[in-house]
């Protein structure tokens, strides 16, 4: 039979029914290369040990590069460059309140800096995760990348320990050093960051197929999980711990209980090896006023007005930033000595420079991104051909909880910590999508196949 008029000759005709109209264009692969750089360059900050880098000041070019890559190959494939979601809305909404009340922060000034040169990163960060991770693929080189930026991070911890490289506070306790960047420099960061990635890290541990890479990820696990107490961080303790026990359960659940019994028995092993101080140290969470360094009681005491402001406050929002300035304020009235220090609490961060109506909208991103991995967990399990989303998706949920447990402990409302991993959250939904497309259009074509007249 003669091709129809207007068809190319060299192009075969589709049967009927089973086309490609269905199939997602595929993305350019610039924008997600050059979002994995500027990642890099954010946590590892090479400036600090490479003269003269920091004055090129690379991480905003790139990223801006980034999205400017992304909007600009969707929109000359004739494609929206946000994806409609609900998370995608919740963190413009976050962005827009807090722009709205840059005119009644106590420092319009230095809300407009922290906006600027903080806040807008985070939100770019958020937005370029959700709307470039779109494949597993992309999802698992994810995961790849931020279990190898970990390893720098972990190896520089320990390395710091054992050479007692540490900071001498003149307090009672002597810390190491950490990680010379600015998101990792402190070692409470630096134990939160760990925590985010080691979720990651055990799902491409199960997933991995070669003996090699298993072991490699495995020697990575404990090498995250050593550094993080090595950090002598009491919130990295407690998220670590609720990290292993959700995932003692999760591997139980699924039936990889093997692995769940080694971990156990290794973790069982390790207490006697913790350093005396160690345990010292983790003894203040229960007992407050044994903190010697006075961090602890300083913290609750700081934590207890800020809970008393935002209670009392309700429509207040006092700027994005300004809540360290709030206590000092609120503990000068009081007749107390006090330092210049931000909440060392997320959730009460948020509350008190944003007021209610921001804390409901951040809360509301991280239940809307933990539900999209959940989901995306569900759907995939018992399904064979998608057990490594599965697997990936219950990393993140359980990487989300860890987030949320170090929140309590840390001021890291504007750093990008919580976002990149609520992001890959949401990104969770748009890669189910994918995998499922082309499942779809395979049974689709199967089923015009059946019922196409034969001769």
């Amino acid at each position: 039979m003669a091709p129809s008029a207007g068809a190319e000759w060299w192009r075969p005709a589709a049967a009927p029914g089973v086309g490609t109209a269905g199939a997602p264009a595929k993305d350019s692969v610039v924008p997600f290369a050059a979002l994995l750089v500027f990642t890099g360059l954010l946590f590892l900050a090479p400036q600090t040990f490479v003269p003269g880098f920091g004055r090129l000041r690379m991480a905003l070019p790139v990223g801006a590069f980034a999205i400017l890559a992304h909007c600009w190959t969707r929109f000359a494939g004739g494609r929206p460059i946000m994806r409609n979601s609900r998370e995608m809305w919740l963190v413009g909404a976050l962005l827009a309140w807090s722009v709205v009340t840059l005119p009644v922060s106590s420092l319009p000034e230095f809300s407009e800096k922290v906006l600027l040169d903080e806040y807008l990163k985070v939100v770019g960060v958020f937005w370029l995760f959700g709307n470039i991770v779109t494949t597993l693929g992309r999802l698992r080189m994810v995961a790849w990348a931020f279990t190898l930026t970990a390893v720098p991070l972990a190896a520089t911890g320990v390395w710091d320990f054992f050479s007692h490289r540490v900071v001498q506070t003149g307090l009672g306790l002597d810390r190491i050093v950490g990680y010379d960047s600015p998101l990792t420099a402190d070692p409470n960061d630096l134990a939160m960051v760990l925590n985010l990635i080691l979720p990651l890290t055990v799902g491409l541990f199960l997933i991995s197929r070669r003996r090699a890479a298993r072991l490699l990820l495995a020697g990575l696990v404990a090498l995250e999980a050593g550094a993080v107490v090595f950090t002598f961080s009491r919130g990295g303790f407690l998220t670590l711990a609720a990290l292993f026990v959700i995932y003692l359960r999760t591997l139980n659940k699924t039936g990889e209980w093997k692995w769940a019994v080694a971990a156990l028995l290794l973790a069982v092993a390790a207490v006697p090896l913790l350093p005396r101080t160690y345990v010292d140290r983790l003894s203040t969470i229960a007992n407050i006023n044994a903190d010697t360094t006075g961090s602890a009681q300083e913290r609750l005491d700081n934590n207890r007005i800020a809970l008393a402001f935002v209670l009392s406050h309700p429509l207040a929002a006092a700027g994005l930033g300004m809540n360290g300035l709030v206590i000092y304020q609120l503990h000068q009235a009081e007749g107390k000595p006090a330092r210049l220090l931000w909440v060392h609490n997320t959730f009460l961060e948020y509350a008190v420079d944003l007021g209610w109506l921001g804390l409901g909208l951040f809360l509301l991103l991280l239940v809307s991104c933990y539900g999209c991995a959940v989901r995306v967990r569900g759907r995939c399990a018992g399904a064979p051909a998608q057990r490594d989303l599965a697997v990936l998706a219950e990393a993140i949920r359980i990487s989300i909880v860890g987030g949320v447990v170090s929140a309590f402990f840390l001021p890291a409302a504007y750093q990008p910590y919580l976002y990149y991993i609520t992001a890959l959250g949401a990104a969770t939904a748009a890669v189910y999508e994918a995998e499922a497309r082309p499942a779809a259009g395979t049974a689709a074509g199967a089923r015009s196949a059946a019922l196409a007249p034969v001769g």
